[in-house]
C-alpha cells in the first residue's frame, strides 16, 4: 500500500512537474523540501523492505524497535513465549509498521523470522 502511494505521488508530481505553464512557475520558485520529503520516504521504504524471512529479530532491531505501549504477544516475565506475532514500528518514523511472526530459537534476538507483513502506516499507540 504504502508504496503504491509513494507510485501514486511521484506519477502525479512527474505530471504536473511536466506541464509547461506549472513548469515556468516553479522554476522561479523550486521548493527543495518537498524533493527532501520524497528523498527520505524512498530512503525509509527501502529499508523497511530489506527485512526479510530467514533473518533474526537481532537483524529486524537494526531497523525496526518494537511498539512501545502495543500489547506484548509473550508470556509472563521470564516466561518462555506464548506467542510470536509482533508489530514493530520503523526507527525513522513511528507511523511506519510491519507486523512479523517468528519462528523460536530458545535465545529470543535469535529468533528467526517467518513472516513479514508489507509495510503500513499507522498512528502511533497510546497509553
Amino acid at each position: 500500500m504504502i508504496r503504491r502511494l509513494f507510485m501514486l505521488l511521484l506519477v502525479s508530481i512527474i505530471v504536473v512537474g511536466g506541464s509547461p505553464s506549472f513548469r515556468a512557475a516553479q522554476s522561479a520558485n523550486s521548493d527543495p523540501c518537498k524533493q527532501d520529503h520524497a528523498a527520505w520516504l524512498t530512503e525509509v521504504l527501502e529499508k523497511m523492505e530489506t527485512i526479510k524471512p530467514g533473518m533474526t529479530r537481532w537483524d529486524l532491531l537494526h531497523v525496526f524497535r518494537t511498539e512501545e505501549g502495543a500489547p506484548r504477544m509473550f508470556g509472563k516475565e521470564g516466561g518462555s513465549p506464548t506467542g510470536l506475532r509482533e508489530t514493530f514500528v520503523s526507527q525513522d518514523c513511528s507511523y511506519f509498521k510491519i507486523d512479523v511472526e517468528f519462528k523460536p530459537e530458545g535465545v529470543r534476538n535469535r529468533d528467526v523470522i517467518v513472516k513479514v507483513s508489507k509495510p503500513y502506516v499507522q498512528f502511533a499507540a497510546t497509553n
